[in-house]
């Protein structure tokens, strides 16, 4: 706490605030902003219910170099986000000149301009303050330093280094300003934060994609370079490619951008893979409520192949974030292919969910083994979103990694200096039950590094096994009279999880729900990893993952089992 107040002091110590002469009232709805140099940050004042206010960055030559949306404070100030000023930071910032701002909304109801507190609140700094000031940041799921964070993108793995990139808005905790943020770990746990690798450009702002590591030197950029497809999101969403010499650390992007286009509105989500049969890249791209799948030899002409998906699984929503994967089936010595689709909205309990299809694969299409109206979910709790797995992953290992948050209120959970983390990695694999195909889904290996010795206490952050005896309920609480219940019920093959008195519901009606999931089985043991905002649980044989957030007022201490189940602790 002490080193926390002294970075807080220190960074108020060095803070310039912007003086009245800088800024110049121009209209109803209408500034700008003298920026003057030597200071590594701008920090601008957000203010959460505010209305977008458009940021065009003017350099010296009087040209446009950046535009950002960011919702100014008017009456007060909620958190501040940086602005980068210097070029050691990204290369951001080094002729940056006038900041010329548009303000959107009813200038009547909000004020005058000149009173808004934005223009006091506005402040020059060599510092900005990264320190965990959220009682709802996790202890071990990846987060985003500060800002708002969705989709995972261009995830893959290099000299024992797991790069991870992530949908970012650098300029606020709600969506918006989409970049490709980027994080680094050894052991898929502890992560580093980067400066962003790909941020928005005249093509568009930065949705989500995919990196490869091109091995043999298909496009020309170099043995291992990093290969980066994303959808560059403008008036019409379009795939853009970057590349990096450095192992993932700086992109250069493709100067043919545009790689490839369409006339349909939603078109995007590229994700690559090398096929070995064919001797060709392979690209599917989530277009509508279908995906379509291309192939390249070099990574830079490709040619359509196939589309898959009319009249199969939920349509309830739009089609997003795809994969496609060779796995193996349990006890089988066979393999199959898994194609992962996003969905949203359409989940089994409203919202964003991830769905896939069991089948084949021959280098041109996939072939879906199920029944077109048989659909088939990876995680039965509201908040497991935008799953997608590590290129080159060392030992033929598939670890996906998804969003821990659910669209129809992600903007809205009770936290402000971050929005949104990642759930935990999980390892994917294939068994049967009777005559259809499922996807095992088991917490990757290193998760098992985590574990301290055992307690007869829970923490906010640790990992609890329980072993049951039939059907049992599972009760965590606190003083706060807050639970969740968790119930396995063997004669119907059921998990469910009851969040409806988990703590803070109110800030959305779709919150406060109960979650449940099929068995494929009886459950023996189940494994529940608990952080301070979030509940993930999963059978110990790899049939049941469900993932739920939680905002209690307290964290829960007590855990309580029926039917004499075991229950042991590892504090984190």
């Amino acid at each position: 706490m002490k080193k926390q107040m002294l970075l807080i002091m220190t960074a108020l110590l060095m803070a310039v605030t912007m003086q009245a002469q800088d800024q110049m009232i121009l209209g109803e709805n209408h500034a700008m902003l003298r920026v003057k140099q030597g200071m590594m940050y701008l920090l601008l004042p957000v203010q959460e219910k505010e209305e977008n206010a458009h940021i065009a960055v003017i350099d010296e030559r009087n040209e446009v170099v950046k535009r950002l949306n960011v919702r100014l404070a008017v009456d007060k100030v909620d958190y501040w986000v940086p602005l980068i000023l210097t070029p050691s930071r990204g290369g951001e910032g080094s002729s940056y000149k006038l900041l010329d701002i548009t303000f959107n909304g009813d200038r009547r109801m909000k004020g005058a301009l000149k009173d808004f507190v934005c223009w006091n609140e506005m402040k020059y700094s060599d510092t900005f303050d990264t320190a965990n000031s959220e009682r709802f940041r996790p202890v071990y799921h990846h987060t985003p330093m500060y800002g708002w964070m969705n989709d995972p993108n261009g995830m893959f793995y290099k000299d024992g280094i797991w790069q991870l990139s992530y949908q970012w808005n650098p300029y606020g905790s709600q969506w918006e300003n989409m970049t490709w943020g980027c994080s680094t770990s050894k052991d898929l746990i502890h992560w580093e934060s980067h400066p962003a690798v790909i941020v928005p450009d005249g093509l568009g702002t930065i949705f989500s994609g995919s990196c490869v590591v091109d091995k043999d030197n298909t496009a020309g950029f170099g043995k291992d370079a990093i290969i980066a497809y994303y959808t560059s999101a403008a008036e019409s969403q379009t795939q853009s490619m970057a590349y990096s010499t450095d192992g993932g650390r700086t992109f250069t992007k493709y100067d043919n951008n545009p790689v490839i286009t369409s006339n349909v509105p939603d078109f995007r989500d590229p994700h690559i893979f090398w096929y070995e049969s064919t001797h060709r890249w392979i690209m599917l791209l989530a277009v509508g409520q279908e995906m379509q799948i291309f192939s390249s030899p070099n990574l830079k002409e490709w040619t359509f192949e196939s589309r898959f998906g009319s009249e199969y699984g939920n349509h309830d929503g739009v089609w997003e974030c795809p994969d496609l994967m060779r796995l193996p089936v349990r006890g089988t010595g066979q393999y199959k292919w898994m194609l992962i689709c996003n969905i949203n909205p359409g989940g089994p309990f409203g919202g964003s969910a991830t769905q896939y299809f069991i089948g084949d694969f021959d280098g041109h299409k996939f072939t879906c083994e199920s029944k077109p109206n048989i659909t088939k979910w990876m995680d039965y709790g509201k908040d497991h979103y935008a799953t997608v797995t590590f290129d080159n992953a060392p030992k033929n290992r598939r670890v996906a990694i998804a969003w821990m948050s659910n669209w129809q209120y992600a903007n809205e959970v009770p936290t402000k200096q971050f929005r949104s983390a990642n759930a935990i990695p999980r390892d994917l694999d294939l068994f049967l039950d009777g005559d259809e195909t499922f996807c095992g889904v088991t917490p990757s290996e290193e998760m098992l590094s985590l574990r301290g010795k055992t307690s007869k206490h829970l923490t906010d952050a640790c990992e609890v096994v329980v072993s049951l005896k039939g059907s049992s309920d599972i009760i965590l609480s606190n003083a706060k009279g807050e639970q969740v219940i968790m119930s396995y019920d063997a004669s119907k093959q059921t998990f469910s999880m009851d969040r409806t008195k988990s703590g803070d519901t109110s800030f959305n009606e779709n919150f406060a729900v109960t979650t449940t999931a099929p068995t494929h089985g009886q459950l023996k043991q189940i494994r529940l990893f608990l952080d301070r905002c979030s509940i993930e649980v999963f059978d110990a044989d790899g049939k049941m993952a469900m993932t739920n957030l939680v905002f209690p007022s307290e964290p829960y201490n007590t855990i309580k089992v029926t039917n004499k189940s075991k229950v042991t602790i590892y504090p984190f």
